[in-house]
């Protein structure tokens, strides 16, 4: 082997790397396991090709140096078994040999090998192409990492597309049964929210005025049609208000807010909702009034802590506010007439700042012991 001066020095290598020396001659491997040391590099030794194999299951190199010519499994033999196992293919085999370079490198090759070392070894020569070869190993390995961060990352995505698509078809569903509000609820806080509690809810009952006429003179198809224009008007302005649908009875339409929605003053809300339906349905009536038939919207609006929860059976289901404030909002609305907003004293003292109304005075309602404190609601302030 040729010791020359520059052999024992050079750059360092960029990251501590593992290699294998694996040669029957001791002394062979203790020389160049001594100058690969020096410059940073561990190295562990094999004297045959069996233990260089378990060598490498155990401990797997970043790169493996081999001298060909062995007793039993020879250093073709052993780049051919590293390069038929998955885990170590892309391992970067050195062959050393004593032998014709040129027939060597052509057996070689075929066997697999990254590079050839002749005896006697140039140090300096050895030295620049186990740096090469790890700069390329560590691509490799760079390269394999994204790959399978990239394969984590696409299965993190199936399955957040798979969940997405879930709560989609869920929300579909749910929406069958309950209002957007609650059926996304139910979607991002779980099924918790849906048991019976107590909370602080503006309601509001909606009804047309006129309507029993109505349907006693005009044809189903008119009936109905008068009714997917109001609901479709309502609709899509309660949405926007984020009210809560409770249920649809024919022209009766009973919404509330705070709940499952947080909202800071849901009598404001509720209140600012009912004038934006009042507007909204004048059309609707001027359009019916042009073909003979009269029908007007009357709100009544309600606030106080109500029950709240789902109420029914197995194939219907409904997220219901309970007590006197839905009721309440129901007996105000019945005493509304066409066009005409009612609402209750806790609700008059919440939107007393931005609302101006007019005081009724105290109205007996069946279903209530006390008489009940109205106002009508006139407009927004300013």
């Amino acid at each position: 082997m040729n010791l020359s001066d520059n052999s024992l020095h050079g750059t360092a290598p960029l990251a501590v790397s593992r290699i294998l020396v694996v040669d029957d001659q001791r002394a062979n491997i203790e020389i160049m396991a001594e100058l690969l040391r020096s410059r940073g590099y561990l190295v562990d030794s094999a004297v045959s090709g069996e233990e260089a194999l378990d060598r490498v299951r155990t401990d797997p190199p970043d790169l493996v140096i081999t001298d060909i010519i062995m007793p039993g499994m020879s250093g073709y033999e052993v780049c051919m078994r590293l390069r038929a196992d998955p885990a170590t293919a892309l391992t970067p085999v050195v062959l050393v040999t004593s032998l014709d370079p040129q027939q060597e490198r052509i057996t070689g090759i075929e066997a697999g090998a990254d590079d050839f070392i002749s005896k006697p070894v140039n140090w300096a020569e050895l030295f620049a192409r186990v740096r090469a070869l790890l700069k390329l190993k560590k691509l490799q390995d760079e390269v394999r990492r994204q790959a399978e961060q990239l394969r984590d990352w696409n299965l993190k995505l199936e399955e957040r597309v798979e969940e997405q698509v879930s709560s989609i078809e869920r929300l579909g569903r749910l929406k069958q049964f309950f209002s957007p509000q609650v059926a996304h609820t139910i979607i991002a806080d779980g099924e918790g929210m849906l048991a019976p509690h107590r909370r602080e809810v503006t309601a509001v009952f909606l009804d047309l005025r006129g309507f029993t006429a109505f349907t006693d003179r005009a044809d189903p198809e008119e009936v109905l049609d008068l009714l997917r224009s109001y609901h479709a008007a309502m609709g899509s302005i309660v949405g926007r208000f984020e009210g809560t649908i409770e249920h649809f009875a024919g022209d009766g339409v009973m919404i509330f807010f705070n709940d499952p929605v947080p909202i800071e003053r849901p009598g404001e809300q509720a209140v600012r909702m009912a004038l934006e339906l009042q507007v909204a349905f004048a059309p609707i009536a001027d359009a019916w009034r042009a073909r003979g038939q009269m029908v007007g919207l009357g709100i009544g609006i309600a606030h106080g802590e109500a029950t709240l929860g789902v109420i029914g059976f197995e194939e219907r289901w409904e997220y219901a506010v309970i007590g006197n404030v839905p009721n309440l909002a129901a007996r105000l609305c019945g005493e509304a007439r066409g066009g005409e907003i009612m609402i209750d004293g806790p609700t008059q003292s919440e939107v007393a700042k931005i609302a101006r109304t007019e005081a009724v005075g105290l109205l007996n309602l069946r279903g209530f012991q006390r008489s009940i404190e109205a106002f009508r609601l006139v407009g927004l302030i300013g």
